[in-house]
């Protein structure tokens, strides 16, 4: 919720110091690339030390960095600049450390997938990754109703949404320590953590060269660098090229939310039991790229029910694909891995993150704002390429 609250005020906090696409992609894929490199240790970690430990410490760095973050945004530097050299940009360098500190500790999605998990049967899986769905959903709703609610069209107007993403870590920390059990299986033997083995490109290697897993894991990698490129241009879209206010562009993130929660919470698990896995990727994958089309064709006319329209479709596609091919890779490795393999893959989400957060904002300062749309419709056209020409079990499927 804190990061959902963030979304959606980071390109405003970022355009009050410097207007351009590139130094916001930057910032923002600071905290992938500071997680790509620590995610792997902390999933070796986790099998070594436990879920509940790791979680802990995770939560602590995101208060540090939230906190950070806050500070910096709230902090009226106008008076301080005489002091600092006349950097004006001091702040934007706070903003990449706050990034940084956050995205190091940042490995809180990956030690929550592992415990589901740990406390799932492979035949559940996928509905029970749903359940990280809902939490996205809710933090969606909840988060940028936050900001519509609380943000005001004044100087500062953002202070009370900043306090609240500032105090999310303080509360999350304490229900982590006081209702969090372990979820550790008893076989899984602790065993010494090999410098190599916390190397994040080489646990990627390793993923890659497990024939079970490489296609589907290349895929997913594919699927994060177009899938974060066009949810965090977007954002930054709708302020500098259409004239939204903070507020305004908001409202297309409760739609996400609300549509998240629906797909996840309510209609993953028949429709996997219905179609299976594998189609339900494609699917998405296919409702992405409609969206995709429609932002780069909307008319400027009242282009906000277009806008809507792509965020419903862009939505009901990373619902789909999200829990389902988390499950695909999932019910191929073995359950004492479990922890360091869907580390490896949450490093792969990060990279392919930091990779969609470049690629977004270099294209659009340098062909213009409907463009980032169009490369992320490419990619995800590659993406079901990796997908239909693997060698996967055409019955996989809850029975």
């Amino acid at each position: 919720m804190s990061e959902s609250i963030l979304l959606g005020l980071l390109p405003g906090f970022v355009r009050q110091y410097i207007d351009s696409a590139r130094v916001f992609a930057y910032i923002s894929c600071t905290y992938s690339l500071a997680q790509f490199i620590a995610s792997p240790s902390i999933g070796l970690f986790s099998d070594k030390y436990g879920r509940r430990p790791v979680m802990l410490t995770c939560i602590l760095g995101s208060i540090v960095g939230i906190s950070l973050l806050a500070f910096t945004v709230l902090f009226d530097w106008s008076n301080t600049y005489f002091i600092l050299g006349a950097s004006t940009l001091f702040p934007i360098y706070l903003l990449f450390a706050a990034r940084l500190i956050d995205g190091i500790s940042g490995g809180t999605v990956a030690t929550a997938t592992t415990v589901l998990a740990d406390i799932s049967s492979p035949e559940n899986r996928a509905k029970t990754f749903g359940l990280i769905g809902v939490a996205f959903g809710l933090s969606f709703l909840l988060g940028p109703s936050a900001v519509l609610i609380f943000t005001k069209n004044s100087e500062n107007g953002y202070l009370i949404p900043v306090l609240l993403a500032t105090l999310i870590p303080f509360i999350n920390f304490l229900l982590v320590f006081f209702y969090l059990p372990e979820t550790k299986p008893q076989n899984n033997k602790s065993r010494l953590i090999k410098k190599t083995e916390s190397n994040p490109f080489k646990g990627l290697f390793n993923v890659f060269k497990e024939n079970k897993i490489k296609r589907l894991s290349l895929a997913f990698f594919i699927y994060f660098i177009a899938f974060t490129g066009l949810t965090t241009i977007l954002v930054y879209f709708l302020q500098e090229s259409q004239g939204w206010t903070i507020k305004a562009s908001n409202g297309p993130l409760v739609l996400v939310g609300i549509v998240a929660i629906i797909v996840q919470g309510g209609l993953i698990g028949p429709l996997v039991k219905n179609f299976g896995e594998l189609k339900l990727t494609l699917s998405g994958t296919a409702f992405i790229l409609f969206a995709c089309f429609i932002l780069i064709t909307f008319p400027e006319y009242n282009s906000g029910a277009y806008i809507y329209l792509a965020v419903t479709f862009l939505a009901i596609g990373a619902g789909l694909i999200t829990p389902t091919i988390r499950a695909l890779i999932s019910k191929k490795i073995d359950k004492n891995s479990q922890g360091s393999i869907l580390s490896s893959l949450q490093g792969l989400q990060s990279l392919g993150s930091v990779l969609g957060y470049i690629l977004a904002g270099n294209v659009y300062d340098y062909f213009g704002p409907r463009s980032p749309f169009i490369a992320g419709g490419l990619i995800l056209s590659l993406m079901i390429w990796l997908i239909t020409g693997s060698k996967l079990d055409k019955k996989v499927k809850v029975v």
